[in-house]
């Protein structure tokens, strides 16, 4: 029996090594790089999403859905709403008066990334 528990105890901690080795090796996924499987979005696309309810905004080349954020952001409707659909870069970055938003507003952002913007073809 204690033969039995000490080769079974072995084998888990062997597991264990092999799984940690194998992990550390591994290439990890970049989280400042998009995915090479994120969806790419046409700007025709983005376009099709510009109401409050339905609001996609493309900034910094990624294409995030804000519309279940619409009712929580703190300026007025009217300030974000008309940028619905549209690349939005220079608004998030300016707050349309020359002051960036903050690092926790960047963190917020990330989590309604639905995609890429696609590039304009000439």
């Amino acid at each position: 029996m204690r033969r039995l528990y000490a080769c079974t105890t072995a084998v888990f901690w062997l597991l264990v090594a092999t799984v940690a080795i194998v992990g550390h090796w591994s290439p990890a996924a970049d989280p400042a790089s998009p995915a090479a499987a994120e969806r790419l979005i046409p700007v025709a696309e983005l376009a099709r999403h510009a109401l409050p309810d339905d609001c996609w905004m493309a900034i910094r080349g990624g294409v995030h859905d804000v519309s279940a954020y619409l009712p929580e952001h703190p300026s007025r409707p009217d300030v974000v709403v008309p940028w619905c659909g549209r690349e939005a870069t220079e608004a998030y970055e300016t707050k349309t008066r020359g002051r960036p938003h903050s690092a926790q507003a960047d963190e917020l952002l990330a989590r309604y990334r639905i995609g890429r913007l696609a590039a304009e073809k000439p």
